[in-house]
């Protein structure tokens, strides 16, 4: 059920995704078609357990410990297949609490360097001390460039040291780090406070603008969802129940389930900073563990 079932330039096509509990086969996603093309931000919108983060899973292909595509088929590129990168919902957890930030960043930088063909070649330039300082150069000019304090040139900082925000900004620095065709963002402003969702979203507003990038954007929020994206597909117990142009949805819902949604859409606050980055306020509640910089 979509609204862009064709088309040349989509870069996602699911068809009939369905996935199961491997233990006993119950559907927990069920016959789930859509199409993502190049440019566009599409929102996945849903209560929990309605399905929407396992679609997105099952698009980057990191399915959780028991349940399972019935058919990998389902989810393809119409073309070559498109480089993925992944935004996850808590910040913290998704990254190495023994590494700093920015040593974190390089590491993916390196991995996904272009350069000539051939393994061993790629090797050498990987551990270089050339190529290990110039990556970490560029991956502290990219965390700056997202908010992150301009101290993290010459000072590293490990997660720990930095706030929930800012972590997520670190999140999105490494999934930009592999330079993807598409964004996958699994709830990420869910774990951080209100004012600082805020910031996100126009972080990643912005970052779509500037970068042309794809988004395929989950959560359970219709105010955040609108608040970014083009298009919705809205889910219920493992189905497709509307899909359409964000403002149609809105302003004219047709399930008696979108209704409750949009009945239950919750105000994003404004910055009350006025910072798109809101580098200020996050900064501010960070330095607990300055003393402690990694080397």
């Amino acid at each position: 059920m979509s609204e862009r079932m064709s088309g040349d330039d989509n870069l996602i096509a699911v068809r009939d995704l369905r996935v199961v509990a491997t233990a006993d086969g119950r559907p927990l996603v069920d016959g789930v078609s859509f199409d993502v093309a190049r440019g566009e931000a599409v929102g996945i919108v849903g209560e929990s357990g309605s399905g929407k983060s396992l679609t997105l899973r099952a698009i980057m292909g990191l399915m959780p410990e028991g349940v399972r595509i019935a058919d990998p088929a389902a989810v393809a590129a119409p073309s070559a297949r498109p480089r993925l990168a992944m935004i996850f919902q808590d910040p913290v957890a998704s990254l190495d609490p023994l590494c700093g930030v920015v040593a974190q960043v390089a590491e993916v930088m390196r991995c996904h360097e272009q350069g000539d063909s051939g393994h061993a070649g790629r090797l050498a330039r990987r551990f270089s001390p050339n190529a290990r300082r110039e990556s970490r150069r560029r991956a502290a000019d990219l965390l700056i460039s997202l908010g992150l304090p301009e101290s993290l040139r010459e000072h590293d900082r490990y997660p720990g040291q930095l706030s929930g925000g800012q972590c997520q900004r670190v999140g999105i620095a490494i999934a930009l780090a592999v330079q993807p065709d598409v964004l996958l963002c699994d709830e990420p402003t869910t774990a951080l406070d209100v004012t600082v969702q805020r910031q996100i979203l126009d972080l990643l507003a912005r970052l779509r603008s500037e970068l042309g990038l794809t988004m395929l954007f989950v959560t359970h929020n219709l105010g955040v969802a609108a608040h970014l994206c083009d298009r919705l597909i809205v889910m219920h117990d493992g189905h497709v129940v509307e899909t359409g142009p964000t403002a149609r949805i809105l302003a004219d819902p047709q399930d008696d389930y979108t209704k409750r949604l949009i009945d239950a859409i919750l105000p994003i606050p404004a910055d009350p900073s006025a910072k798109p980055t809101g580098a200020a306020e996050e900064e501010t509640g960070s330095t607990a563990g300055k003393g402690k910089e990694p080397r």
